[in-house]
């Protein structure tokens, strides 16, 4: 669908996808240190890199942010994800906030991602849209592309916020294209997208990215089986010896 409508789509999935059964941040910090302790918990008994490719579920997610260094003040915009099973998208099993923000933006981030300050000012408090999207996310592994970036964010905003470490396990889509495709010099979404034929739609807008890098991942778990992975522990292990 092209940007504007998507726009629309969105906005209209905010009221349903962002009720969480937490309420809203403030008057409830003890439920919310409780919720993610009790995630941290189920993240260390469940032993995800065991569970058989084609049938792990998976969060596939985007962030937008103000720029790449959170320790340096710059913040998260938009967060966007899909679930996947083994090599199904689930398209109606989606999350999509757009993250309160108060400053101005700079030119190159309004026109890179169609968002603006007016927009974000009334949009729900970083908070609470991590306490949604943690319950949206449960235990599931988190996959995203070149992950660094998600991850600095999600560990900065969950101590600065919660006290907690940010305890998820992310999955760098880098994971499996360096074993299928070693030879490849990508680095960006759309040089892969347009290497393998995905419809390059809604760049740069969390859940769109979210979705582009959920294609990517289906794509490649389909390809690593074929090499003999079949479980995130058979990755692990072939990357070690790297």
């Amino acid at each position: 669908m092209a940007f504007e409508p998507f726009i629309h789509f969105v906005r209209g999935l905010q009221g349903k996808l962002n009720i969480g059964g937490l309420g809203g941040v403030q008057g409830h910090s003890f439920q919310q240190v409780a919720f993610l302790r009790q995630i941290q918990r189920d993240l260390q008994q469940e032993d995800t890199l065991s569970i058989p490719l084609e049938a792990l579920k998976v969060v596939v997610f985007d962030i937008e942010t103000t720029g790449f260094f959170p320790d340096q003040g710059d913040e998260i915009i938009s967060l966007g994800a899909v679930k996947v099973q083994g090599d199904k998208i689930l398209e109606n099993d989606v999350f999509y906030s757009l993250v309160q923000y108060e400053k101005g933006l700079s030119s190159e981030v309004e026109e890179l991602t169609g968002l603006s300050p007016g927009i974000l000012k009334t949009a729900p408090p970083l908070a609470e849209v991590l306490i949604q999207f943690f319950e949206f996310s449960k235990g599931y592994p988190l996959v995203a592309h070149h992950a660094n970036h998600e991850k600095s964010f999600m560990q900065h905003a969950s101590w600065k916020l919660f006290r907690t470490p940010f305890k998820h396990r992310i999955v760098d889509t880098s994971f499996l294209y360096r074993i299928v495709d070693p030879n490849l010099a990508f680095t960006k979404l759309e040089e892969f997208c347009d290497y393998y034929q995905i419809p390059l739609i809604n760049r740069h807008h969390a859940l769109g990215d979210a979705l582009l890098t959920a294609n990517l991942w289906t794509l490649y778990s389909k390809k690593i089986q074929q090499l003999g992975c079949h479980s995130l522990r058979d990755i692990y292990d072939h990357l070690a010896r790297f």
